[in-house]
């Protein structure tokens, strides 16, 4: 079972945090479970160092903000003693929705932010 141990980093655009008590692998494993229960699929990646995305780029440009879509790469590296640091990269800015877009991907940033904490 991972714990969420400490936050490394955390900005507007990325966040880093470290866990314990599992491997890499297990980690990732329950990141993505919590990706796929909220909606997101898999772009591109292999475990462990995955870019997720939520909506269509293509309905959010021609529909602006009546349309979300969101994108984050999450990479896990093992640090060894059952540790694992996990940094998440949100890379889209929401701009193709104007000034509500660009807020929907802040709040949406910060909702994951706060649900990895519990993984």
């Amino acid at each position: 079972m991972a714990n969420y141990t400490s936050t490394e980093s955390s900005t507007g655009s990325a966040f880093v945090f470290l866990y314990g008590g599992s491997t890499a692998d297990a980690i990732s494993t329950s990141i993505e479970a919590i990706f796929a229960k909220d909606g997101y699929s898999i772009k591109s990646g292999d475990l462990g160092n995955r870019t997720y995305v939520k909506g269509n780029r293509v309905l959010r440009i021609l529909l602006g903000a009546f349309y979300k879509y969101f994108e984050c790469q999450v990479s896990v590296t093992d640090m060894g003693n059952d540790t694992a640091r996990v940094n998440v990269r949100k890379t889209t800015s929401g701009m193709s929705g104007g000034l509500i877009g660009v807020n929907q991907v802040k709040k949406e940033f910060a909702r994951l932010e706060t649900a990895l904490m519990l993984v």
